[in-house]
């Protein structure tokens, strides 16, 4: 499970099979999401601002 360079997560978790994400959030703890595909998790990775990419194309997308 990466750790991932941001301000408000410190790591992220993805299971191909079920398609759930899961981030630890520094403030709030882990948050899962379901229905996310493998593009968006690798999308997140790569992405120079973390919260930036979490906030356009995960937040409010999946449940």
């Amino acid at each position: 499970m990466p750790s991932v360079p941001s301000w408000a997560m410190h790591r992220v978790e993805y299971d191909e099979d079920s398609r759930r994400l899961d981030i630890w959030f520094k403030e709030t703890g882990c948050c899962s999401f379901r229905g996310v595909p493998v593009s968006v998790y690798s999308g997140l990775l790569a992405a120079p601002s973390k919260g930036r990419y979490f906030n356009q194309y995960v937040r409010d997308r999946y449940g």
